[in-house]
């Protein structure tokens, strides 16, 4: 009997199957695949629920010691070229196995809920299936070239869901700005492999490490090449996982259905550049300058991240740039060569950040029924205050995802994020301090966004600061829209129904005790996925070491929660006002997101524009007009020769003998 392991291969066709299944069903039957709603995402939920009952068991036996598995056939050959194709399991994919799957059957539980009267609930359920077998092929790859194939497909689906309203503007313009933005590190990366390839002749993750090692020995690549190959590889995980300066797109990328956003956030899209780098570390490794950057780049992304976040008031965005602050966090430590620190954070942060923006998509669920289907309105956290009266499940459970974010102990975000500061201690102090200073910020801006959302009097109702933020938006008092209907339901919000709440429950838990797997002195998670090193780890553990860097992380973000709490909570010090007052440039600066979209559009967007325009007008004026010249020189001579067209042979034979003459008189002259 097959193990679980030699059966991993299903793990991303089962989903596969399901999308192309209903895909071709909705472009064959279109109306009658639309009306069957519930059985169709029944189907859906069964492939990646399977998906999740295998991944738990390839999960089982990495657990219980299994070696590694890998599988592979010869796809393409050409002499003594060959190019292997097939999966790869071990340890650390087949926590990913587990952890994408999970995110991903709860996504679609809670999709029932939020999408129930969408018009394209079929389509949606279809793209998730779809983008969630894409990140799965993903992480059982076993070699560069087919994860660049995967990778591709996560970045498409993520712009079918991004843009999944595209009758609205603002969705379809935050797709392409996704897709473009992805792009620029999709083709460093292709770049990168390629020449990988060409200094190494592999694709495998170790047999290149291990090649270019020999390479750059022998002198056939320098190191300074060897370098650059690195980091052009490492400009995809830029893009996809949203590093300085390519983190413009996971923003905007809120324009889609919030379900979505809780994916590509915890599980998908961004949790694959973190991968890619772990699984490359052999690569990386190696070259202390690659690392380096890797580090300075994590570090400048995570203090970005939470400083933009300090000043946003809509409820989805200000998590956002959470998740981009988060995942320098994780860029920090691979840079610190502790690839495990990084995964683990990738796995707290997973569960609870999943969590948070479940629980925004069912406070915008609910604030609809007040606002009505304007984002302008129901996602703004000025127009909130008080839901936990009204949304008891959903204010305990963001609560819990904001301890967690905080780095309290004993929750998870606090026992992965102090492994990655501590290992940022050793290695770069400078780097350290920045991760340091921003746990406060991330402290003070998540309880900002609670206090906010969930505590004080609720301003729903407040039709003048409904006026007010319509027309900041440039629109209408009275303009509704929505996906889901018009017009208002409810003088107050009401909690979500099962398929929305229950979700959130069960994220709950492992971000309460998933943590307890990465104590640094037995830390299980370690032990699984890189034993070698949980036993370094266990072997250096020492209580003067550990307890001066963790009460230091715990203190600084008791700090920021206290200022959350008498700015927001007590209301003893009006501190946007204060700040706005105080330092307006620094405010207008964070406010505009450090410039960085307005210095895009310069460059970039009109920068390209006008070269299109300059190109445009050489193609009209100078290519048109050679084409234009040569047609009018034909139309003029022909129009001019059609009179010696006579038909009478006397003119003829004089032209004949006039041409004689000329040309006597022309050698004559050069004779």
């Amino acid at each position: 009997m097959p193990s679980a392991s030699d059966l991993a291969w299903l793990i991303p066709v089962l989903p596969l199957l399901g999308a192309c299944l209903t895909g071709l069903g909705l472009i064959s039957f279109n109306r009658t695949v639309n009306r069957l709603r519930k059985p169709v995402a029944l189907f859906l939920i069964s492939c990646v629920g399977a998906a999740a009952v295998l991944s738990y068991a390839v999960l089982a036996e990495q657990m219980a010691g299994a070696g590694p598995t890998e599988m592979l056939f010869n796809w393409a050959s050409a002499g003594s070229f060959n190019l292997p194709m097939g999966f790869r399991v071990d340890p650390l994919g087949a926590v990913m196995l587990a952890l994408v799957t999970t995110i991903a059957v709860l996504v679609m539980v809670y999709s029932d809920g939020y999408m129930a009267h969408d018009k394209g609930y079929a389509r949606f359920f279809t793209y998730l299936a779809l983008f969630s077998s894409s990140m799965l092929g993903l992480i059982i790859s076993p070699n560069l070239l087919e994860i660049y194939v995967f990778w591709e497909l996560v970045g498409m689906c993520s712009y079918l869901l991004v843009g999944f309203w595209y009758d609205r503007d603002a969705a379809a313009n935050a797709a392409q700005k996704a897709f473009v933005v992805n792009r620029v590190g999709d083709f460093g990366l292709l770049l990168g492999i390629l020449g990988l390839f060409w200094a190494t002749g592999s694709f495998g993750f170790e047999e290149i490490g291990t090649r270019l090692q020999e390479v750059v020995a022998n002198g056939s690549v320098s190191t300074a090449v060897a370098v650059l190959l690195c980091l052009l590889v490492f400009m995809g995980p830029m893009a996809k996982s949203a590093q300085f300066p390519l983190h413009v797109w996971l923003p905007d990328a809120m324009e889609g259905p919030t379900p979505i956003s809780a994916l590509i956030h915890a599980a998908t899209m961004v949790a694959a550049g973190v991968f890619l780098v772990a699984r490359l570390q052999p690569v990386y490794a190696p070259f202390p300058a690659v690392q380096a950057v890797i580090a300075v780049i994590g570090t400048i992304t995570l203090f970005l991240g939470a400083s933009i976040a300090l000043t946003q008031q809509d409820l989805k965005k200000g998590l956002a740039y959470s998740t981009v602050s988060q995942l320098g966090y994780m860029m920090l430590a691979m840079g610190c060569g502790a690839p495990v620190a990084g995964m683990f954070h990738l796995v707290t942060h997973a569960f609870f950040k999943a969590m948070l923006f479940l629980g925004s998509g069912s406070v915008i669920h609910a604030m609809e029924e007040v606002v009505g289907h304007e984002p302008v309105l129901a996602q703004d956290m000025r127009l909130m205050g008080g839901l936990r009266r009204y949304m008891p499940i959903t204010a305990a459970t963001f609560l819990i995802g904001c301890i967690a974010i905080a780095g309290i102990p004993p929750l998870a975000g606090f026992w992965s994020k102090d492994e990655i500061l501590g290992q940022a201690f050793h290695h770069f102090p400078i780097l350290w301090a920045g991760g340091f200073l921003t746990a406060g910020m991330t402290a003070f801006y998540m309880f900002r966004l609670y206090f906010l959302t969930f505590e004080g009097s609720f301003r729903g109702n407040d039709k003048g600061l409904q006026a007010q933020l319509l027309a900041a938006a440039g629109k209408s008092s009275d303009h509704e829209h929505g996906e889901q209907g018009e017009g208002h339901h409810a003088d107050h919000p009401h909690e979500s129904g099962w398929q929305m709440a229950l979700p959130l429950v069960v994220l709950a838990v492992p971000s309460v005790l998933i943590g307890l797997l990465g104590m640094p002195w037995n830390s299980r998670f370690a032990a699984l996925v890189d034993p070698h090193e949980a036993a370094e780890m266990a072997e250096h553990f020492s209580w003067q070491d550990f307890l001066p860097l963790a009460g230091s992380s715990v203190a600084i973000s008791v700090a920021g929660i206290s200022l959350a709490v008498l700015a927001y909570a007590l209301h003893r010090i009006d501190l946007g006002q204060a700040v706005a007052a105080r330092f307006p440039a620094i405010n207008r600066f964070l406010a505009n997101k450090w410039n960085l979209d307005a210095i895009n559009d310069k460059l970039f967007v009109q920068g390209s524009r006008k070269i299109a325009r300059q190109v445009l007008d050489v193609d009209s004026k100078v290519v048109d007009g050679v084409v234009n010249l040569t047609g009018l020189l034909t139309l003029g001579s022909g129009e001019g020769l059609k009179y010696f067209e006579t038909g009478r042979a006397q003119f003829y034979a004089l032209i004949v003998f006039g041409g004689v003459i000329a040309m006597v008189v022309l050698f004559g002259a050069f004779g």
